[in-house]
Formats: structure tokens, sequence, C-alpha cells
């Protein structure tokens, strides 16, 4: 079993910055891989990036360049750095766990968090 807790959500207007944690504990040597996803009100679950047990990480087209996956071993933290943000970036982000490896897709993940809001005001 492995549990996830995302922080670091909030309002922040057009053009700022947030940074995401998602603090994992249990038994978290069995990850393959690690994700964020998002979820807008009335939309689906979207990849947003993920990063694999060697340090490569993946992200969607509407992010790249803006945002960045970072992982700390020693912490058993995984970070979402969100810059430029935009009122398009609003939603749900939910941190992910995979045991087979990354994936864009929500069902390939076996551990979700509860997720933080994050709202852009334009």
């Amino acid at each position: 079993q492995v549990i996830l807790v995302e922080s670091g959500g909030g309002v922040v207007q057009t053009g700022g910055s947030l940074r995401l944690s998602c603090a994992a504990s249990g038994r978290t040597f069995s990850i393959a891989a690690w994700a964020w996803f998002r979820q807008a009100p009335g939309k689906e679950r979207d990849f947003v990036a993920a990063i694999n047990d060697s340090g490569r990480t993946y992200y969607a087209d509407s992010v790249k360049g803006r945002f960045t996956i970072s992982r700390d071993n020693a912490k058993n933290t995984v970070y979402l750095q969100m810059n430029s943000l935009k009122p398009e970036d609003t939603a749900v982000y939910h941190c992910a766990a995979s045991l087979s490896g990354p994936a864009r897709v929500p069902g390939r993940y076996d551990y979700w968090g509860q997720g933080t809001q994050v709202t852009v005001s334009s």
C-alpha cells in the first residue's frame, strides 16, 4: 500500500507560479513511476507530467516548457513546479503512482492522492 498526500495548491494570478508537493508513504520502493494528473469541473482527468525511476520525465504538450516534475527520494516527495500559469490550468491536481511504469492514462496508475485545488485568475 502507498499513501499519497498532495499540498501546495491555491489561488494565483495569470503568469504566476506554484509548486505542488506529493508526500508518499508506505511501500514506495515498489513504485516505478510517479505522475501528476488534473481534472477540471465536468472534464476528464488529464495527464500533466510523469517521472520514472530513472528520472526520465514526460509532459503533456499543454504544459511543456512551463511545468517541471521532479522528485526527492530522500524525502519520498514528488514536486510539480508550475510557472507561467494560465486560467486553463485551473483544476484539481492529483498525484499518482504506478507499479508498472510511466503512462499517460489514469488507468495505469495504482495509487492516487486526494488532490489539491489550483485556481488561476485572469
